[in-house]
């Protein structure tokens, strides 16, 4: 049981912050929960159904080839998981009513990350233990809401724009973007001290997100 909560403290702790970042007119709670509730089990089943036809079109067997590693990084994993997300804030979220200013696209497209981050932090943590749920505390599941959090900036003014296609799939590619290269230089770690390229990636994630809070916030239609 304390490695359960464990597996998802973090993923509560970024959820209330998100949620006390929205200033100006919160949320509905239980929309907040479907959406969490919507990431955690309907976004797994698409990545997992994903993944299977990937592995059956295209396996990827050479674990020391760079380029396979790329495809796998950027198309196989990051296009997977973060079209699982971006359908549901794309076809639930954003036709909601309560969606009524920019700042909600972050909101609801944490919450939907969130959900995917504790599904896959409670599978990871229970099979590594204490000492992955630390490491994932303060890389994987921050990297997952960075990647919401940079989708959301961009599907939240999608939804106020006559331009709501170009930037949907602008939030699409830029959290696939920093998904795919946060996991590229951890799937080639058998090149010494790549590694560190994903620390680079993540820093560089987390400070546009920052920002994209900020100028969400400031301007907020319900902002007085």
């Amino acid at each position: 049981m304390n490695l359960l909560l464990t597996a998802i403290a973090p993923v509560f702790i970024i959820i209330l912050y998100i949620y006390f970042k929205d200033k100006y007119e919160k949320e509905p709670k239980r929309l907040l929960f479907y959406n969490f509730l919507l990431g955690a089990i309907v976004s797994i089943v698409i990545t997992t159904i994903l993944y299977y036809a990937f592995d059956v079109i295209l396996p990827l067997t050479n674990h020391t080839s760079i380029f396979q590693q790329f495809i796998k990084a950027f198309f196989v994993v990051a296009l997977t998981e973060e079209f699982s997300k971006y359908v549901i804030v794309r076809y639930f979220s954003q036709k909601h009513k309560a969606f009524n200013e920019p700042f909600d696209g972050i909101v609801y497209a944490v919450m939907v990350s969130m959900g995917f981050a504790a599904t896959e932090n409670i599978f990871y943590v229970l099979e590594g233990g204490y000492q992955t749920a630390l490491l994932r505390a303060f890389t994987a599941v921050p990297a997952h809401a960075t990647f919401g959090i940079l989708m959301g900036y961009y599907m939240g003014k999608a939804k106020f724009s006559n331009n709501r296609i170009t930037l949907n799939l602008t939030g699409l590619l830029l959290a696939v973007f920093f998904h795919g290269a946060y996991d590229f230089f951890l799937f080639i770690d058998f090149v010494p001290g790549i590694w560190i390229g994903a620390f680079v990636s993540l820093f560089i994630g987390l400070l546009l997100s920052r920002k994209a809070i900020k100028r969400h916030q400031d301007n907020s239609h319900f902002k007085a």
